[in-house]
């Protein structure tokens, strides 16, 4: 069963929470992003078989970063920081998909982004 501290106050209870928001990250960008997602949601990619629907790739994305910010929002019981996750895991895989940063930096930037969560949740900058 999942005790995770809502408002972290020690150190402890920090690491607890970021774990469980890497975790999340984690699921969400490798098994459940699969394939399919992980292809189609560069607008720059075209496939070579299928004539697929013009567009698709907006909705690949915006669909694998719902995934993410479900993950935050149960995790952090904050709807504040599921909606800032969407956006920002938005943003940061579109600059992916555009070649402006690399994967390393993409992995390290979406892991910074549940640090401040943590962060923000123990000094209460967010209610």
């Amino acid at each position: 069963m999942l005790n995770l501290p809502l408002h972290p106050h020690t150190f402890g209870e920090c690491i607890v929470l970021l774990f469980a928001l890497i975790i999340g990250h984690a699921l969400a960008d490798y098994p459940l992003q699969g394939d399919f997602l992980a292809t189609h949601k560069n607008r720059n990619y075209r496939d070579p078989v299928r004539q697929l629907p013009e567009g698709l790739w907006v909705h690949c994305l915006f669909a694998h970063c719902l995934i993410h910010a479900g993950f935050v929002w149960m995790i952090t019981g904050k709807v504040f920081f599921g909606f800032v996750e969407l956006v920002l895991h938005l943003i940061l895989d579109l600059l992916k998909c555009e070649k402006r940063i690399g994967f390393h930096a993409d992995q390290l930037l979406h892991v910074a982004c549940k640090i401040v969560y943590v962060v923000a949740l123990q000094q209460a900058w967010v209610a």
